[in-house]
């Protein structure tokens, strides 16, 4: 499908589409579990299995987490919760390239997250490090095998003057190699990135065979820049998994954008977004949902949720019929670029 088609939005967030390279199922509307840590406010142990419990009851089986999320709080609560159901019902990724050591004390907040765990994180993409990280996931999991394992947060964005030390651990260091083997040996089923920028993506494509990528923020109603990247993942088989789909809250009522202050570009453009929603009587949070499934290189949008009350109203908004006249006037209004492919409309 080329760019500026048109992909019907799945009519139910529990549809089941497959990752090319490995056949495994991801729902169209997959969980992120970043606030399960306790990201931007703390969640309590009863409102983190009642969102879990949600998610389920609305059908979504693909659940993504991380070591980094409340520092290790979130995989705790999350394989806490899916070692009890049945282990072929479900698809879960998790994440490599820190190591999580103890601490005697860790701040209030650290980089988002409410009250984590003394667990900080120490960055180490090398061969050792990797299958050391994934193994202390299964345990904290209580997982034998995940679906995916995604390598977290390489890139120049996230490590600055660093970047050039992590792509050789990531690379020459033999991290990429230590994912190799995992999935040659079938502790995973695949393996890739889950980062924020997409230029990283690109550079990883040239280094090793991606089964999947989670692209945070990169491809949302308000940027559409990694239309590139995406058609290169469509046209090699890598699925995508789009992530972040609310730009971290900017596009669902709230104030940030890239996880701070959303700047007064960004709060003008998100405004311009609103008229056009309330002109067709859309929700933003709908539309910003169901955008990014359009491209044909998307299997699951993942969003997070900090109750499962939210959950529920995002999968209602991700189900929620629109119309194609919607579409079209973002296209025109050059809110949305007339590459990026639509959703077909109802």
């Amino acid at each position: 499908m080329g760019s500026g088609a048109s992909r019907g939005t799945p009519s139910r967030a529990s549809e089941m589409r497959a990752i090319p390279r490995t056949g495994t199922m991801l729902s169209a509307l997959g969980l992120g579990t970043a606030q399960i840590g306790g990201l931007f406010r703390a969640m309590s142990p009863g409102d983190a299995v009642e969102t879990l419990q949600a998610a389920w009851d609305s059908g979504i089986r693909y659940f993504d987490t991380a070591p980094y999320y409340g520092y290790t709080r979130s995989e705790r609560r999350v394989g806490g919760f899916l070692s009890e159901r049945d282990r072929t019902a479900f698809a879960i990724s998790t994440k490599v390239g820190c190591l999580m050591v103890p601490a005697e004390a860790v701040g209030r907040e650290e980089f988002g997250y409410v009250d984590p765990l003394p667990f900080p994180a120490r960055y180490d993409y090398s061969h050792d490090a990797i299958l050391r990280s994934f193994e202390d996931s299964q345990q904290r999991l209580g997982l034998a095998r995940v679906e995916l394992l995604y390598v977290h947060d390489i890139g120049r964005a996230t490590h600055g003057d660093r970047h050039d030390l992590h792509w050789h651990a990531l690379t020459r260091g033999g991290g990429f190699r230590a994912l190799e083997e995992l999935r040659r040996d079938g502790r995973i089923g695949g393996f890739g990135l889950g980062v924020n920028e997409a230029a990283v993506v690109t550079d990883a494509l040239g280094e090793a065979d991606l089964d999947a990528v989670l692209l945070a923020g990169r491809h949302t109603l308000l940027e559409q820049d990694a239309l590139p990247l995406l058609d290169a993942c469509a046209r090699a088989g890598t699925a995508v998994a789009a992530a972040g789909p609310f730009n971290s809250g900017i596009l669902a009522g709230g104030t940030t954008f890239d996880y701070a202050a959303a700047p007064a570009s960004v709060v003008a453009r998100v405004a311009a977004l609103k008229a056009v929603c309330a002109e067709f009587g859309v929700p933003l949070p709908a539309a910003a949902l169901q955008f990014p499934s359009a491209h044909p290189a998307v299997v699951s949008v993942v969003a997070g949720a900090q109750s499962a009350d939210q959950l529920r109203a995002n999968v209602a908004d991700f189900e929620r019929p629109i119309p194609a006249a919607f579409w079209a006037a973002l296209v025109k209004g050059g809110l949305v670029s007339p590459a990026a492919p639509l959703p077909a409309g109802v």
